[in-house]
């Protein structure tokens, strides 16, 4: 018997649903149709907004901080087998360092269905707020999402991907802003920008450059929950945009 036969058996299914990046209206109408009707919501802590939370009304919510993967699946699994309408709601997009695939691995193998809602991540919020687009025709064609080195990821790609020409954004890296500019090998005066909680009402957005940008967010304060860009795409002037040919 295959695993989709066994999901299809048991009826059961959980739906994992990108929140959005923070204001609860950025989230897609799919997603917010089926966090209005949950009978359970399992969220990922404050990196989803509580008024999201709230809208699901008289469902059960709960906190997946701190939870351990098998703790949380079996919640999950639990829930769905007693025929009640589960989302497991993740901030963003889940397919950018969502965690998901190892959730519905063990879900598909227990006989529980899972189905994605994709969401808009907050790359995509942080370039709304720095009004400019990741991909800009004459600056930078290519868009390269990364990480830095951490206790999950042994080494990183910082320095490589720095030299390519095109738009940079960083993820899980604003404790290491210092560490992670250090490792560039663009030029310093190419143009960067951290975003804190793109959408959210306390959004800040700091510009400079690789050599300053560290030292410049730090001041704002900003230590946590933010994404680092870099590229001409983030600068103020976007040297070398030529005007798109759908507008020629």
């Amino acid at each position: 018997m295959t695993m989709a036969k066994k999901s299809r058996d048991t009826g059961a299914k959980v739906w994992f649903v990108g929140a959005g990046p923070g204001d609860p209206g950025l989230i897609t109408v799919k997603g917010q149709e089926l966090v209005n009707t949950a009978d359970v919501l399992i969220y990922a802590g404050s990196l989803v907004n509580p008024v999201l939370v709230e809208q699901s009304g008289a469902a059960v919510k709960q906190d997946s901080w701190g939870m351990h993967l098998d703790d949380m699946v079996d919640a999950l699994e639990k829930n769905a087998k007693a025929g009640k309408k589960v989302v497991r709601l993740h901030s963003g997009d889940p397919a950018l360092y969502g965690a998901i695939v190892e959730q519905m691995e063990i879900l598909e193998a227990r006989g529980v269905a899972t189905e994605v809602v994709p969401g808009v991540s907050s790359l995509f919020a942080a370039a709304a707020a720095l009004k400019t687009q990741l991909t800009l025709r004459g600056v930078s064609e290519s868009v390269i999402v990364t990480r830095p080195a951490g206790k999950t990821l042994e080494k990183d790609q910082l320095a490589e991907f720095s030299l390519l020409n095109t738009t940079l954004v960083v993820f899980l890296g604003t404790e290491k802003l210092e560490e992670i500019t250090a490792k560039l090998t663009c030029p310093q005066e190419t143009p960067a920008a951290v975003v804190y909680h793109a959408s959210w009402p306390d959004q800040k957005i700091v510009r400079g450059n690789v050599a300053d940008i560290a030292a410049k967010a730090r001041a704002a304060g900003i230590e946590h929950t933010a994404l680092l860009l870099i590229g001409g795409v983030v600068g103020t002037r976007k040297e070398g945009h030529i005007t798109s040919y759908l507008y020629s």
